[in-house]
C-alpha cells in the first residue's frame, strides 16, 4: 500500500533502512564500474533522428492528441546514471554543427499533423556538448507552430539557456526531467548527480519561468523489494507535485544495461511486477494532483500471469488516456503469489 504522506528519508514502513545490509553510508558504485560493464554502441546518423513516432496523450486540458515524438541523435550524457541505457543512442563526440536542426526539420516532416511534440535527446537538451547553441537556436524558430515541446533535461542544467529558448521558440515549453526516487540513499546510489533539492530548485526556476515540468519516476530501483519500490514509487509522485511537477511518467526499472544485470546477479535488483505499475499509476491517478502516465514501452517484459496481464495492461492504458481509475481487477494469482 502507498503512504500519502512523503517522508524524506532512508526509512521504510517499518522504521528500517530500506536499503540492503551495506547501509545507507555504503559507497555507490562509480562510474567507471558503471561504464565498464557497458556493450558497444552502434553506429548512428548524426544527420538523421535516431526515430520518430506518434502516440496518443491526455493533455492538459484533458483532450486525448497526437503527440509526436523524435529521437535525436547527439553526444553522450555527462552523467552517467547507473540505471539508464540511453547512452546507446548517442555519439562519443559531439555531432556536426546544423546536425540536430536537421533531424527536427526531418522529424517534422515525418510528424506533419502533430501539435504537441516531445524532442528527447537520450540526455540534456541544454548540454552545449550534445545540442551547440547555434543549433538550439535554429530549432527553436521551428517550433513556433506547435501547441507545446517537450525537452528532456537534467536539474543541474536548469539554467538561463531555458528562459532563452522559451522567448525564442514563441510556444507553451515543458522540460522533463529524471526525479527517479525520492529515497535519498537510493537515488545517490543511482549516480544520478543531484539531489531532492537540486530537482525542487530546477522546478521553482522553471515555474518561474511558466515552464511547466514534467517528472521521469523509477518504479523499483535497484536496493528495494516489491513492496518497498510501490511504496517509494508513491512517494516519489507526492514529492513531485510538492514542488510543482504537473506530468509524471512512471518507468518500470528495466534490465538489460549491463550494471543492473550485475545488481541482479548480486541480489540487490529484481525488475517490478505488472501489478505494481497498475497499482502506483491507480494511486497516482485516483490523487487527481497532475497527469500520471505510466510507461508501457516493451511492456511485454513485464508480463507474468497469462490469465490478467493483458487486461492490466489494457487498464494501465486506459488510466494514461482517461486520468480516471476504471473498476479494479481480480486474479487468483494475486492469492497464489504467481506474477502479474
Amino acid at each position: 500500500m502507498c503512504s500519502r504522506k512523503i517522508r524524506r528519508n532512508t526509512d521504510g514502513p517499518s522504521g528500517r533502512s530500506t536499503v540492503d545490509s551495506a547501509g545507507p553510508g555504503a559507497p555507490k558504485r562509480s562510474t567507471a564500474w558503471i561504464r565498464s560493464l557497458r556493450g558497444p554502441k552502434p553506429h548512428l546518423d548524426p544527420w538523421q533522428p535516431a526515430g520518430a513516432e506518434v502516440e496518443w496523450e491526455r493533455d492538459r486540458d484533458g483532450e486525448v492528441v497526437p503527440v509526436g515524438t523524435a529521437f535525436l541523435t547527439n553526444r553522450e550524457c555527462p552523467f552517467t546514471c547507473l540505471m539508464c541505457d540511453l547512452w546507446q543512442y548517442t555519439t562519443d563526440e559531439s555531432v556536426p554543427a546544423g546536425a540536430v536542426d536537421r533531424q527536427v526539420e526531418a522529424a517534422l516532416v515525418q510528424l506533419p499533423d502533430v501539435r504537441q511534440l516531445k524532442l528527447y535527446n537520450a540526455g540534456n537538451f541544454f548540454d552545449d556538448r550534445a545540442i551547440a547553441p547555434g543549433d538550439r537556436d535554429a530549432i527553436a524558430r521551428r517550433l513556433g507552430a506547435l501547441d507545446v515541446a517537450v525537452l528532456e533535461n537534467h536539474p543541474k542544467l536548469v539554467d538561463e539557456r531555458v528562459r532563452r529558448f522559451r522567448d525564442d521558440a514563441g510556444t507553451a515549453i515543458d522540460v522533463a526531467m529524471g526525479l527517479e526516487t525520492a529515497h535519498t540513499e537510493v537515488l545517490r546510489r543511482l549516480n544520478k548527480g543531484m539531489t531532492l533539492d537540486d530537482f525542487s530548485v530546477a522546478a521553482e526556476r522553471l515555474l518561474s519561468w511558466d515552464v511547466q515540468v514534467r517528472a521521469f519516476i523509477l518504479l523499483r530501483p535497484p536496493w528495494l523489494s516489491e513492496a518497498e519500490g510501490l511504496d517509494w514509487a508513491c512517494r516519489t509522485l507526492d514529492f513531485a507535485w510538492s514542488v510543482g511537477v504537473e506530468c509524471c511518467s512512471i518507468i518500470p526499472t528495466r534490465p538489460g544495461n549491463g550494471a543492473l544485470d550485475v545488481l541482479a546477479q548480486e541480489g540487490h535488483f529484481t525488475p517490478p511486477s505488472l501489478r505494481s505499475l497498475e497499482a502506483a499509476v491507480e494511486y497516482g491517478v485516483s490523487r487527481g494532483r497532475g497527469r500520471v502516465f505510466g510507461d508501457l514501452w516493451d511492456i511485454e517484459r513485464f508480463v507474468g500471469c497469462a490469465r490478467c496481464s493483458a487486461d492490466r495492461v489494457e487498464r494501465i492504458r486506459t488510466m494514461n488516456l482517461q486520468q480516471s481509475v476504471p473498476p479494479a481487477l481480480t486474479c487468483d494469482c494475486e492469492t497464489t503469489g504467481a506474477s502479474a
